[in-house]
This record gives structure tokens, C-alpha cells and sequence, in this order.
């Protein structure tokens, strides 16, 4: 019997010829922005390597929403030309191109990973950075995230707008955005860094407009006929922090507004937060949300086997699996996967003599 990781999901238009979704994961490579070639094979090698659907890293909507300075950006049209030359590379691979949308918050202007990831001053090249709240992710930051006034939200829900028409334009065929792991979306929904007093803070309904009002804008650039997924930290690991309970609630209220899909992770908003990592840890949460508000979800965290990726399928746990840590090992993670599972897939003709 063929396997469930292997066979085929269609979103709205879209058909994903596997389960295999490689997950966004910074490269901290760009120059202002700018796709390169180490991009261009980074995402390439994980479609000729057969992965279903190929989500891009956290890619900026403005300058100030990236991480670091050398995340992925597309706020100007010039950064359009390189991002659809990788997508074309991916879709000749029959793979599915995909961005994730974001905007960091208070968690940008840090140094890159293998320099520190530490909060860079104004003099080492970092910008002021903007928050719900003026609360920083640590103590010892060198200045507080500015709490972003009525034009500062209006500022970044037309960024996310205008980055959507350059992603329709680049060529891209799903898109994410970006509301987990502690940056800007994360931020407003979770009572730990959203203390507003205002109609974006205070109750559930006020601490959820803010993604709901992004949405709808990436909605009205976004053809309606290609899928859109929200990633959700469905909990901050933190007492008195966003949680499951709350996840669900906005999940449902998503489907109803027209997302397809909810991307599940958790953590990463406080510094104190105390996660329990196990294999599939994160799990639990794709299948509550996928069963209590009757959405699709993706599951994602320490999962990095085949037998360990197709029973959450079998046990409708999730509908899509990402992979993050472990497609970085290897790249032609779902052949691989297809020789465990005996199922057949389809290799790269210049690679089919590998297998014999």
C-alpha cells in the first residue's frame, strides 16, 4: 500500500505531490535583502531532492522587520528578479514555491547566528527596533523596542500588502505568514509582550486584530484561488502566555476568514520559557487545532524519521509534515524517505543511476 507521506494533497488549486514540506529556515545570506545564488541552490537542492512544497525563510516586508541584516527581504521591486528565477528552478523540479511573510518586532537588529546573535547598537549597523509594547526580549538590550502607535500599525499592515504583490509577481504559489516564534504578530497575540491598553491589546478579541487586519491585507493582494497559511506558536512554554486554548480559538476564526492551512510550532517569545524537547514535541498541538477548530495543520519540531512522519498521518495527527534541521542534513531528504517507506518517487533524471 502506497504511503500517506507520499501521496498527494490539493489546496484550492495547488496539488502537493507529497506530504514533505521543507520548513523556512534563515540563511542569514542576503546583502540588503537581496536573494543570491547560495539561496538559489539552498532551496533548489531540496526540490531536486523531492520535497512537495519548499516554504522560503522569514523574508522581510520592510528593512526594519528583518532579524539580522542579512535576512531575506521583499519591500522593494528590485529584490523580485532573483526570488523568480529560484521559483522557476523549483517548480521545473515539480515542486511547489513558497514564502513566509514576516516581520520580527521586537526580536530584530541582531548580529547573525556564527557572530553572536546578539542585539546590535545603533553604531555596530542595527535600527530601532518596534513593538506592541516597549518590553525587550532581554534585559540588558541597548535600548527598548518602540510601541508602535496607531500610524506604526498601519505602517506595517501596508507593508505586508505591498510585499504580497511582489509575491504573486515573483512567482511564488503559497504563501505563509508569519505569526509565531516570538516576532511581531507573536507579540500582539500573547499577554507577555502585549500590555496595550488600546483596541489592539487587553482582551482576546483586541490582541488577535492586529494578525486578522494582516490577513486581510495580504488577502487582497493574494489570488484567491492559491493557498494561504498562517504559522502559529501555539504556546509560549511561559505561566501566563499565549496557549493552546487560545490557538484553537484563533485557528477557527482564520478558516472562517479563509486561511487553508495553520502551520504549527510554539515557543519562542520570552527568554524564560521552559519547553520539554522530545521527538515530535510539538505535535500534540497540530492535532489539537486540527481536530478542535477543524482546520489542515502542519506539524514541524524533532520530527526526523519516515515511520515517525507517516504515523502522524495515519493517526490524523497533521496533514502536512515539515521538516527544518534535518532537510539542513540532507538535502535529498524525501528520496531517502521514499527507500525507507518502500514507495517509489520520482528522482532527477541525472540522479536515477544512483539508485541502482
Amino acid at each position: 500500500m502506497a504511503s500517506l507521506l507520499f501521496s498527494p494533497l490539493t489546496i484550492k488549486k495547488i496539488t502537493f505531490k507529497n506530504r514533505i514540506v521543507i520548513s523556512p529556515m534563515c540563511q542569514y545570506s542576503a546583502v540588503d535583502g537581496f536573494a543570491n545564488d547560495w539561496h538559489l541552490v539552498h532551496l533548489g537542492s531540496r526540490a531536486s531532492g523531492g520535497a512537495g512544497l519548499i516554504i522560503q525563510e522569514a523574508t522581510a516586508v520592510s528593512p526594519e522587520a528583518r532579524i539580522s541584516p542579512s535576512d531575506l527581504g521583499i519591500w522593494k521591486d528590485e529584490h523580485i528578479q532573483k526570488l523568480k528565477t529560484i521559483n522557476e528552478f523549483i517548480v521545473s523540479q515539480n515542486s511547489i514555491p513558497g514564502i513566509q511573510l514576516a516581520h520580527a518586532g521586537r526580536k530584530a537588529s541582531v548580529s547573525i547566528p556564527w557572530e553572536g546573535n546578539k542585539k546590535l547598537d545603533f553604531a555596530q549597523g542595527g535600527w530601532q527596533t518596534v513593538a506592541p509594547s516597549a518590553i525587550a526580549y532581554h534585559d540588558n538590550e541597548p535600548f527598548l523596542p518602540e510601541a508602535l502607535d496607531k500610524n506604526g500599525i498601519q505602517k506595517v499592515i501596508s507593508d505586508f500588502k505591498t510585499a504580497t504583490k511582489r509575491v504573486v509577481e515573483a512567482g511564488y504559489k503559497v504563501v505563509e505568514i508569519h505569526g509565531a516564534h516570538g516576532y511581531l504578530l507573536h507579540q500582539f497575540l500573547s499577554p507577555l509582550t502585549n500590555t496595550r491598553t488600546d483596541e489592539y491589546g487587553g482582551s482576546f478579541e483586541n490582541r488577535i486584530r492586529f494578525t486578522l487586519e494582516v490577513v486581510e491585507a495580504v488577502q487582497s493582494e493574494w489570488p484567491s484561488d492559491l493557498p494561504l497559511i498562517v504559522r502559529l506558536s501555539a504556546t509560549d512554554w511561559a505561566e501566563g502566555g499565549w496557549n493552546p486554548e487560545e490557538s484553537v480559538k484563533l485557528s477557527a476564526i482564520l478558516k472562517e476568514k479563509g486561511v487553508d492551512l495553520i502551520d504549527v510550532s510554539s515557543g519562542g517569545l520570552v527568554s524564560h520559557q521552559k519547553i520539554e524537547l522530545k521527538p515530535g514535541y510539538q505535535v500534540q498541538f497540530a492535532e489539537k487545532i486540527k481536530k478542535e477548530a477543524s482546520v489542515l495543520t502542519g506539524a514541524v519540531g524533532l520530527i526526523t524519521e519516515a515511520k515517525q512522519a507517516e504515523e502522524i498521518l495515519e493517526k490524523g495527527q497533521a496533514d502536512l509534515i515539515l521538516f527544518a534541521r534535518e532537510s539542513l542534513r540532507n538535502s535529498n531528504l524525501p528520496l531517502d524517505f521514499a527507500k525507507d517507506l518502500n514507495d517509489e518517487t520520482q528522482w532527477p533524471n541525472q540522479y536515477v543511476r544512483a539508485k541502482i
